[in-house]
């Protein structure tokens, strides 16, 4: 219930909003009981000052210390829609939401810190290695990818893992991925936890709200 429909980010390498505002949405259910969708545009149209380059690549804690210092972030609704591509900031002050106290990265590479995050916390943004095609063409199963790194340089691509389970004997991480419902298990993937295959655990964070 802490979780919003699956986005798709088009061309614009923007996932870094994505992983953030699924954390924040998390947070802001879990806090008010109310599923909001949260505004990436906001993030790619004016965090710029903190580091990210909105199409062009960013990254999670920048843009969860854009939020703290602004007081919130918008919703969707107040924002506008997600447009996949670099746009005017053009937020109003007054209808930001979801005040940030601060965010944490769960300990590098602890599968069971990262659980217990998911179970308090609910869902946490986190960072693969989604360079392979095995990745492109998942449909379903638990995805374990041999070439695959899990050193924080070579993580390229941001998500939201919401939950972990077992399927046939093999523990998994059950991870929301924004490239729209049509790529992979309706737009999301099991990723083996088995020796943090595609670094699910390496850079994981999450928000605590005001």
């Amino acid at each position: 219930g802490a979780v919003t429909p699956v986005k798709d980010q088009a061309v614009c390498g923007s996932c870094w909003s994505f992983a953030t505002t699924g954390a924040m949405e998390g947070a802001l259910f879990l806090k008010t009981g109310v599923l909001t969708p949260l505004s990436q545009q906001v993030l790619i149209d004016c965090s710029w000052g903190f580091g990210n380059q909105a199409c062009d690549g960013g990254e999670e804690w920048r843009a969860y210390e854009w939020i703290k210092k602004h007081g919130g972030i918008a919703s969707t609704e107040s924002y506008g829609p997600y447009m996949g591509q670099n746009g005017y900031c053009h937020y109003n002050q007054s209808e930001l939401v979801a005040q940030l106290a601060s965010y944490v990265n769960v300990e590098p590479g602890n599968a069971a810190a990262l659980k217990a995050a998911l179970v308090k916390h609910g869902p946490v943004a986190v960072n693969i290695d989604a360079s392979h095609k095995s990745f492109a063409f998942y449909a379903n199963g638990v995805y374990e990818e041999p070439r695959c790194g899990n050193e924080t340089a070579q993580l390229d691509h941001a998500v939201l893992a919401v939950g972990y389970g077992e399927l046939h004997g093999k523990g998994y991480w059950l991870v929301k991925n924004s490239w729209s419902t049509y790529w992979g298990n309706d737009g999301y993937i099991l990723m083996a936890m088995k020796d943090n295959n595609c670094g699910v655990a390496t850079a994981a964070s999450f928000p605590i709200l005001a």
